[in-house]
């Protein structure tokens, strides 16, 4: 049995690391074939090295580009990797565009596709990961589900039952495989923080930071955040290239009682989370992240495709409303940042073993 596991982007990098641990203790032969949608050190490389994966056998290096250039430029680059390492199926997880542009070329090549993160919605086609999510579970033959909300989605798509298989959350086992690795980072004190005295922001989706005008608001939404506690900004590429294009560098750094920093490895973001009061941010991953921790988390979205962090867990939806964020930071602040709610069944760090155990009885 041989598979090939994609990655491409950072999301997905903690998704991948346990899968290639669970393989290699099942016995299952394995490539990593890293797209290279995320190139820079920061967003790749750290992370390889921080999460122990091993160096992948395959870089296709496609780079950035548009939606539509970066999908054709990883099919065209992945197919003739798939036809000479000849696979029994290919591993795609998350929601990138490295996940539908290598699925894509696998199912049209004849090899099975299995889909880790399976069947999350937000029901909202504006997305471009929704349409990503849609199209890699329609063609996928084993679709591994993190939450109960991802099962009925994808039974109301008529995916056959037999495909489908609720495994937990990779996400999750990468937490928690790392925490107490995370417990000897030294960002609290190389940014002056103490524990439970500040809250994380972090912001990328499109959105979110690609008008001037949701940017004013980003910029109001800071300004009433840091009136309440220190904000820690460590700012994703997308949103750093955003306010510089709008000229709002300036605006940013002169709101008091802001710390902003590059992005940061896995090891020292996942300190910061841990050591957070709360979490603003329009991030999939940090929503999960958050829940598993039981820390207060304040979504910048209108919608999720990960409702079981609403429901079971510790998340707020708000969108990006300056107002309503501020009010609840403040609700929060007055009940010294408890969080209500509980981590998830199946969270338990064990996700990528069921997948691996699953594979091996599904492929043998």
């Amino acid at each position: 049995m041989k598979i090939l596991c994609v990655c491409g982007a950072r999301p997905n990098f903690m998704k991948i690391a346990p899968i290639a641990e669970a393989f290699s203790n099942s016995g299952i032969q394995y490539l990593i074939v890293h797209t290279g949608q995320h190139y820079s050190p920061e967003m790749s490389r750290d992370f390889f090295e921080q999460l122990e994966i091993p160096k992948p056998d395959v870089n296709l290096e496609v780079g950035s580009g548009s939606h539509a250039q970066q999908t054709a430029e990883i099919m065209k680059r992945f197919e003739p990797v798939v036809i000479e390492k000849s696979p029994d199926a290919v591993l795609v997880v998350g929601d990138v565009n490295s996940t539908i542009a290598c699925g894509l070329t696998a199912v049209k090549l004849g090899i099975r596709l299995i889909h880790v993160e399976a069947g999350l919605r937000s029901c909202d086609k504006a997305m471009p990961e929704e349409i990503n999510r849609i199209l890699t579970d329609s063609i996928s033959d084993m679709l591994f589900v993190s939450e109960p909300s991802g099962i009925e989605n994808l039974r109301r798509e008529g995916r056959p039952e037999e495909s489908l298989f609720l495994a937990g959350n990779v996400m999750i086992d990468t937490l928690r495989r790392r925490l107490s690795i995370a417990e000897e980072s030294d960002i609290l004190n190389r940014l002056g923080l103490r524990e439970r005295q500040f809250i994380t922001l972090t912001l990328h989706r499109p959105e979110n930071v690609d008008s001037k005008r949701q940017l004013l608001k980003v910029l109001d939404l800071i300004e009433r955040a840091a009136k309440i506690s220190t904000i820690v900004f460590p700012i994703h590429p997308r949103a750093g290239k955003a306010f510089k294009k709008a000229g709002l560098e300036g605006k940013l750094s002169e709101i008091s009682n802001v710390i902003i920093t590059p992005p940061l490895g896995y090891i020292d973001f996942l300190k910061l989370l841990t050591s957070s009061a709360c979490v603003l941010t329009d991030s999939g991953g940090v929503q999960e992240e958050t829940t598993a921790l039981e820390i207060p988390c304040i979504t910048l979205r209108k919608n999720t495709e990960r409702p079981i962090t609403i429901s079971e867990g510790t998340n707020i939806l708000t969108g990006l409303n300056p107002e309503r964020v501020g009010g609840e930071l403040q609700r929060l602040s007055g009940n010294n940042f408890k969080a209500a709610g509980k981590c998830p069944k199946l969270w338990d760090g064990k996700a990528a073993e069921r997948i691996a155990e699953q594979v091996r009885k599904t492929l043998a």
